[in-house]
């Protein structure tokens, strides 16, 4: 057969098409890779565009500028003589009588303790520590910048309500109807609204209808069980008859009772239908239904009476005249969230507003969250306790892992003699690696407190559980390192005379130092992030004070997360989302860190 004709095996068409699989597969596999890095970082992004999401408000908060009459401190002497001369003086009552100035016209009790609550309750402390920093202030009218309370700077922030203006086309006539304001359109600027409330009817008659019809399913089974006892008390012997009777007569009560309950349903159900059918006359705006609020002549009024043209609004801030509003001069403004599920009411808002309408609250860099320790008071709350409780923890896990660890690592790489004695405690070196967290939790709260009687909640117990968990990391990581300076090193120290510890102190351990650093602070890194173990030894306590020292009573940030995330105010969503950035930058600085000292000083043999 001449060579021409000839078909290798590796050119034919079946070679063709297995080749084409192969590429074909190694395409997938090469994709598939793409897209799993692709997922995973998409995730990330999602996490942390989320995290950066909620944390932005944390770092701004809003303060309210108001006139406080300071009064005068006779002779006030040394420091600690104000101190307690300040001690004296009824700050809450300054702060509470410099908010009511701005409001003269809230009269009624409720009202005015709602007022009272304005500003953060801490706002009498807040003024006293200023008058003890600038004692020259005392005696006189000072200008002084309160902490809004979290729910007032929630709203500011667009986060306690939606609100939804509508633009008027006809002009506003204002009348007094006893503590109340008519307000007539000559335009159709209240049929929107008029048509709401109907609809609004419409949905609780249904809701209503809903609940009738359940309560007749449990009257007709309550109306089994009567027939059933009826039955049986009427072949019931002399003993049985008693039970059956009370029982007879409890579930006689129940089915009254559901009768009743029903035909109060139907009621008000029938009226709500009718109301909602009816097209002339007025209807109230309830609390379960979204306000609607009208801004006209400098002033704000709620709707709680409206028709098609005309409304009657409650005054919340008294307009400046009764004057007619032209077209667009007024508005109506829609809150979306109802009155009854806010925690700010309608009345808070519009004297918020007011405040904000005079140019007397300003949004500033929410200082205190990086300066204070914890508070109950979302607004009062702040990191430093808990970065401080930080750094001591640290330094106590630094101090007792690092030599410990670095000493059994060259212990057991260069001198340890090779037997089943090391080898198991190498083994179980290992196997400490992998212990979960918690565990070392149980045998701090078991040795060091139970046991030794150490303090509770304090760093440095806390920093000896995070050593015990962090030894295994750093044996593990300076091993490796001693392991990776070849043997040469030892071999030419040696060979020029010096002692095996002089060959391992100055030639080897000094090269292996920058792989012991890394491992050293991706493990104390990984103990930053611990919570479990702390928590076993009483980190979580609720503590206020800044601790001075490792003995003092501290928490940590990943805890001080745990403990906010749990608490139900609105506002420490915000500030559990600020200090999860602020530990993910401890985090990366560590790990960058690491990172850095292994390429500036790393050496490639």
């Amino acid at each position: 057969m001449p060579s021409s004709d000839r078909v290798s095996i590796h050119t034919d068409n079946a070679a063709r098409s297995r080749l084409a699989k192969r590429y074909a597969a190694e395409a997938r596999f090469k994709y598939t890779g793409l897209a799993a890095v692709l997922v995973a970082v998409g995730f990330l992004l999602l996490l942390l565009s989320t995290v950066i999401g909620q944390a932005i408000n944390a770092f701004t908060y809003h303060y309210a500028t108001l006139a406080v009459e300071v009064p005068k401190i006779e002779n006030p002497g040394t420091r600690e003589e104000l101190r307690k001369a300040l001690l004296k003086v009824d700050f809450n009552g300054l702060v509470k009588k410099a908010v009511r100035a701005e409001f003269p016209f809230v009269k009624g009790r409720r009202d005015k303790r709602a007022l009272n609550g304005l500003l953060s309750s801490g706002s009498g402390s807040d003024l006293r520590k200023m008058v003890l920093d600038n004692p020259e202030i005392a005696g006189t009218t000072a200008n002084v910048a309160f902490l809004l309370s979290d729910f007032g700077d929630l709203y500011l922030k667009g986060e306690v309500t939606g609100e939804e203006v509508f633009e008027t086309r006809g002009a506003a006539s204002l009348a007094e109807s006893g503590k109340e304001i008519e307000i007539k359109s000559d335009a159709d600027d209240f049929a929107n609204l008029f048509a709401a409330v109907k609809q609004n009817h419409v949905e609780k008659a249904e809701a209503l209808r809903d609940e009738f019809v359940r309560l007749g399913g449990i009257e007709n089974a309550l109306v089994g069980q009567v027939s059933d006892r009826t039955t049986e008390l009427a072949q019931a012997s002399e003993a049985d008859r008693n039970r059956l009777s009370e029982q007879l007569q409890e579930l006689n009560d129940s089915l009254e009772a559901i009768r009743g309950k029903r035909t109060r349903l139907d009621g008000q159900a029938k009226s709500l239908e009718e109301l909602a059918l009816r097209d002339t006359g007025r209807d109230q705006l309830d609390t379960d239904q979204a306000s609607y609020i009208i801004r006209v002549n400098g002033g704000t009024l709620r709707v709680v009476e409206v028709d098609k043209s005309s409304a009657k609004a409650k005054v919340l801030i008294p307009p400046t005249s009764l004057d007619k509003a032209g077209p667009g001069a007024w508005s109506v403004v829609k809150r979306t969230i109802p009155e009854a599920d806010r925690k700010l009411n309608d009345n808070e808002i519009a004297w918020v507003d007011h405040l904000n309408a005079k140019g007397m609250i300003e949004s500033r860099f929410n200082s205190v969250f990086f300066t204070a320790g914890a508070s109950r008071e979302p607004e009062q709350a702040g990191l430093w306790g808990a970065v401080v409780g930080t750094m001591f923890t640290m330094a106590v896990t630094l101090l007792l892992s690092f030599p410990v660890g670095v000493a059994a690592a060259i212990y057991l790489e260069e001198f340890a003699p090779k037997n089943r004695y090391t080898d198991m405690i190498e083994v179980n070196i290992n196997n400490l690696a992998a212990v979960p967290s918690i565990v070392f939790g149980l045998l701090g709260l078991a040795v060091f407190l139970n046991f030794f009687g150490f303090p509770r909640s304090a760093p440095v117990v806390g920093g000896m559980v995070l050593a015990l968990m962090t030894l295994p990391t750093i044996i593990i990581a300076a091993r490796a390192a001693l392991k990776a300076v070849p043997p040469s090193i030892r071999e030419a120290a040696l060979g020029v005379g010096a002692s095996r510890i002089q060959a391992v102190f100055h030639h080897v351990l000094p090269l292996a130092l920058p792989g012991i650093m890394t491992g050293t602070i991706i493990g104390m890194a990984q103990a930053l992030g611990e919570t479990a173990p702390l928590l076993m030894i009483g980190m979580v306590a609720f503590i206020v004070d800044i601790p001075t020292g490792p003995l003092d009573p501290a928490t940590v940030l990943p805890v001080q997360i745990f403990m906010w995330a749990d608490f139900p105010e609105p506002a420490f969503r915000q500030k559990t989302a600020a200090a999860i950035l602020i530990l993910l930058g401890f985090l990366v600085a560590m790990n960058l860190l690491a990172v850095l000292i292994r390429r500036r000083f790393e050496r490639r043999w």
